[in-house]
């Protein structure tokens, strides 16, 4: 009979808790806590982000002296969900080797700079790292009319690329594991990547594959340039937060996913205000309607999303606007593409 007791109350002690965890998961409350890089945007009134200017189509200004580019969209992102506002951003143009002293010492609250995730950045960099935003490869650039069309015809050449990136550990490591000897020339930026190699001082450069697309699209002659067909590493590209701040990082995070989930619901910039009276659960939790509260987690507006995705649209808008098949750049989603597409795009559950 004891026993069975026994067994009855910790059945009952596991249904209890059991609801407990299924009615805070359905109710989620407010975190109390607003971090110090939150704080200091909203004490600002503007949010300091790091990005690059010299990389179309990613970061750059436009003829206005504007940034725009698809990582500038995801700062301007962030500052709609915390601001209300995507144009309160302070746009801080930084070098590659300029990323971890920056963020490390708070002269940006975040950088959206076509970085690579890695384990040492990971955990050396004092940084989190957001969700992937861009799947990309690294990849090697040439003149056609060099004749190159291998990485072995690369043997004995000079290969430029910038300095304080992964591309330099990754052509090394592709060159030497092939026995290939070659010569690196690194650059503190791309500007004096291309500039060398105009000038014929290197026989190739490489780069993040989007990078090669995106200088040989702005070149005066395209045609004169060739991108190898060879990827030779994995670059998943994202923005990163510092890590002192967990509540910044989240809502950078969740703010992706978001725009990653609006796409996969079909839900635009354009036609958000035919969504509002939806009864999709899903798309209520994303928009904050029907007395949703997943903005308040994040200490954020509970519709904080719509006001995201009224400002810079979905994901895939982003996409399109600024490297899609109607640019210059003219590039295809591929592994970009949604899961439901067959990519690598998936944004974490909104509940």
């Amino acid at each position: 009979m004891k026993k069975i007791v026994s067994i009855l109350g910790t059945a009952a002690i596991l249904s209890l808790s059991a609801t407990a965890i299924m009615a805070q998961d359905a109710t989620p409350l407010p975190n109390p806590q607003v971090g110090e890089v939150t704080q200091r945007i909203l004490d600002r009134g503007s949010l300091i982000c790091g990005v690059n200017q010299a990389l179309p189509g990613f970061g750059a200004p436009n003829d206005a002296g504007e940034f725009v580019g698809f990582d500038v969209d995801f700062c301007r992102a962030v500052a709609a969900a915390i601001l209300g506002d995507a144009n309160a951003v302070t746009f801080r143009p930084i070098t590659a080797a300029e990323r971890q002293p920056v963020l490390a010492s708070g002269e940006v609250d975040m950088i959206a700079r076509n970085t690579t995730a890695t384990l040492s950045r990971d955990t050396l960099w004092g940084a989190t790292f957001a969700p992937t935003t861009f799947y990309d490869g690294q990849g090697i650039m040439v003149f056609t009319e060099s004749g190159i069309t291998s990485i072995e015809d690369l043997e004995g050449g000079t290969i430029c690329t910038n300095a304080g990136t992964t591309t330099e550990q990754n052509i090394t490591d592709a060159m030497s594991s092939r026995g290939l000897d070659f010569e690196l020339q690194t650059f503190q930026d791309f500007d004096g990547v291309m500039a060398a190699f105009f000038e014929d001082r290197c026989d190739a450069v490489t780069s993040d594959v989007s990078g090669l697309a995106s200088r040989r699209a702005v070149s005066p002659d395209p045609g004169a340039l060739q991108i190898l067909d060879i990827v030779i590493s994995k670059e998943p590209l994202g923005p990163l937060t510092p890590e002192s701040d967990t509540q910044f990082a989240d809502i950078v995070r969740w703010v992706i996913f978001g725009l990653i989930e609006a796409e996969e619901q079909g839900i635009t910039s354009e036609n958000i205000g035919d969504f509002l009276a939806s009864e999709n659960p899903v798309v209520q939790r994303l928009l904050g309607l029907n007395n949703t509260t997943m903005g308040a987690t994040l200490n954020l507006p509970n519709d904080f999303m719509q006001t995201v995705i009224s400002s810079v649209g979905n994901y895939g808008e982003i996409f399109d606007r600024n490297l899609g098949p109607d640019t210059i750049f003219g590039l295809s989603r591929g592994v970009n593409a949604l899961w439901t597409d067959g990519g690598l795009q998936y944004a974490w559950p909104f509940r």
